[in-house]
């Protein structure tokens, strides 16, 4: 039975490497994320992926600031 037991061994060092795999891609997926939103609010540096939607928040979230004169000629 020697056999049955390198199969064991082959199983659980697959596992591993599947789990190590699959901990990378996930982290790749929040660095993209990250490297996406390239935006950041001015007051409260909340980040943003474009600057429609940079617009879109600061009229929001803070109507009585005056807005940011990269954010002049953005249209909504």
């Amino acid at each position: 039975m020697a056999r049955g037991h390198q199969k064991a061994q082959a199983q659980q060092k697959n596992a591993k490497k599947q789990e190590q795999l699959k901990k990378q891609a996930g982290s790749d997926q929040k660095t993209a994320a990250l490297k996406a939103l390239k935006h950041q609010c001015t007051v409260c540096m909340a980040m943003m992926p474009d600057p429609k939607t940079y617009r879109q928040h600061f009229e929001s979230k803070h109507p009585k600031s005056p807005l940011p004169a990269e954010l002049n000629e953005v249209a909504v």
